[in-house]
């Protein structure tokens, strides 16, 4: 599925709720922003659990792995405390995000509901939002708090969102980077967009990451969220 074709966007015209995950989806993967938070997950764990760097990198990718973030696995495996790991690891330099003019067009052009859903905190989402210019353009920001720390993609995080937010599934869209996220949403009749790199060979991932672009609970793949956004919204304008 080409990342630059988007067909079949009329189907748009039924969503009053849009619904984006934050980190390497708002802003393009390539800012590598995402990187610093990593690498803090991994001096967090270091201290934590008294590991070298090779030993944490193997305990932090096993647990995002096994339970879809690294949090989930700390605090099932060891019983930690999820705030002073949330604040620690969103504590970084946002500075390489840049103002995003189009983006903010298109997302204010978009008829019903805008909302993010993300695994990360609340406050990182609110720093994002400032750095784009996407603050206000939100109706509410479903952090991993929200979820009772319950990530995306547990089907339970999802329907505390739906109800939380009085979505009903069937209209709403779903905007993500990672394939296995969709899979709940896309089963619940939502249609999906995997946001992709423009630079894949500039963006570092492991391989399981990539797994389920092609299948079929992906509707759509873009790898610019603001032309995609602009080409939905003049799809579904009144004729």
């Amino acid at each position: 599925m080409s990342p630059h074709v988007f067909p079949r966007l009329d189907r748009f015209r039924t969503v009053e709720a849009w619904i984006f995950d934050l980190d390497n989806t708002l802003y393009p993967a390539e800012c590598d922003l995402f990187s610093q938070i990593d690498a803090r997950i991994g001096a967090f764990l270091q201290d934590m659990l008294k590991l070298d760097a090779t030993a944490a990198r193997v305990v932090q990718k096993d647990y995002y792995r096994r339970y879809g973030t690294t949090l989930r696995g700390l605090m099932i495996e060891h019983g930690l405390p999820p705030e002073a790991f949330l604040d620690y690891v969103h504590d970084i330099d946002h500075s390489p995000l840049s103002p995003a003019p189009r983006l903010a067009e298109a997302l204010k052009a978009l008829p019903g509901r805008r909302f993010i859903m993300t695994n990360g905190s609340q406050r990182h989402a609110e720093r994002v939002c400032e750095r784009l210019g996407l603050d206000g353009l939100f109706d509410d920001i479903f952090d991993i708090a929200a979820a009772g720390h319950l990530p995306k993609p547990e089907a339970e995080a999802y329907d505390l969102f739906w109800a939380r937010s009085a979505i009903r599934p069937a209209e709403a869209a779903m905007f993500e980077d990672l394939p296995r996220n969709l899979k709940v949403p896309h089963q619940h009749g939502m249609s999906t967009v995997l946001v992709v790199p423009r630079d894949t060979a500039a963006v570092v991932r492991e391989n399981w990451e990539h797994e389920g672009r092609d299948d079929p609970h992906v509707d759509h793949v873009t790898d610019d969220l603001a032309r995609f956004l602009g080409a939905v919204v003049r799809a579904i304008a009144p004729r």
